[in-house]
């Protein structure tokens, strides 16, 4: 852990919130999706609870809010997370991507989102934000050489649709274009 503790202890004090003062609040600077920022929260707050409710990125979604399901999947530093079960404070000083900043800076989709659309591989869409950060990073991590080993590394990210199929072909498809970027 790179000295959090020593951040957050540093940035705890008292603040005004709606007339009245909230003792304990963090003030954390994180960076999501590529812009810079400030947040005050309670400490005990989730990441996903600061995307959704403090930023309003709701591509993340609370599941099983247990980390059981992966709905809430976003990359922290590039590493996939649950969110749900990552506290805010543990990105004061680091790098979010949510589903939100996946897309190309020209407003295109990434590889992995496209891919999930030529192949069907959601049907309702609740999992699918979490399915494909997830995917990004099986694909970056090296674990998409065979579809036995997406099926694996993927296992975490549950589907109760069961696109299961249309997802590894997705993977297996956006792959060797995620490679050349």
């Amino acid at each position: 852990m790179h000295d959090l503790d020593q951040d957050v202890q540093a940035s705890v004090l008292s603040v005004a919130v709606e007339g009245r003062d909230v003792e304990g609040s963090v003030t954390l600077g994180v960076t999501v999706n590529g812009r810079v920022r400030r947040l005050t929260i309670d400490p005990r707050t989730s990441l996903l609870d600061a995307l959704r409710d403090h930023l309003g990125l709701t591509g993340a979604k609370k599941g099983c809010d247990h980390g059981q399901c992966g709905a809430c999947t976003v990359h922290l530093d590039g590493r996939r997370v649950v969110s749900c079960l990552t506290m805010a404070v543990q990105a004061n000083g680091r790098a979010v991507t949510t589903i939100e900043g996946l897309a190309g800076v020209d407003g295109g989709l990434h590889p992995m989102q496209q891919a999930f659309i030529d192949h069907d591989a959601m049907q309702c869409g609740y999992c699918t934000p979490g399915q494909i950060m997830a995917a990004v990073a099986c694909v970056r991590e090296g674990h998409a050489a065979s579809a036995s080993e997406i099926r694996e590394y993927m296992s975490g990210n549950l589907c109760r649709c069961g696109a299961y199929v249309g997802i590894v072909a997705a993977v297996q498809d956006a792959a060797p274009r995620m490679r050349e970027d």
